[in-house]
């Protein structure tokens, strides 16, 4: 899919809304191995020092603003290049991809998401954006759930 075909539907304008919140953030273990690589630690030194288990999974963990603790307003995400798959994923996420409700509260919250796009349009991108980039999950034990599409 061209990069420009894409950004019709979505283009990300780095707010760092998705970044905010507790616990959404969780990392598998190849999101483990990619982290600790970029911040060139150990995959234990890196889970202890960021991460947190929580539901049963590791997340990343949140700072004292409750935004992700590699997110800073005003300076972006620190570890953008290595992300991990779930936020390499944002908004195609899987209600997004399957709920036509869901999608026009993500529209809402996003400013990145394109307001002209219909939901069936962005299904079809969103699908084909997390095949082409390998971002589909299908361990619910260790992988976000929303990454699981039917």
């Amino acid at each position: 899919m061209s990069r420009e075909f894409q950004k019709s539907a979505f283009h990300c304008r780095q707010c760092g809304q998705c970044c905010e919140g507790r616990g959404g953030i969780v990392v598998s273990p190849r999101d483990i191995a990619r982290l600790s690589d970029f911040l060139d630690l150990a995959p234990e030194a890196f889970t202890e020092q960021y991460t947190e288990r929580s539901g049963g999974k590791i997340k990343i963990r949140a700072g004292e603003a409750g935004c992700c603790i590699f997110f800073s307003k005003g300076e972006g995400c620190a570890i953008h290049e290595a992300k991990p798959a779930v936020c390499r994923a944002w908004p195609f996420f899987r209600g997004n991809i399957i709920d036509s409700e869901s999608f026009a509260l993500a529209k809402e919250f996003c400013p990145g998401i394109s307001p002209h796009i219909k939901h069936g349009d962005f299904a079809r991108i969103g699908r084909q954006y997390l095949h082409e980039h390998n971002l589909l999950a299908n361990d619910p034990a260790c992988e976000a759930a929303t990454l699981i599409l039917p």
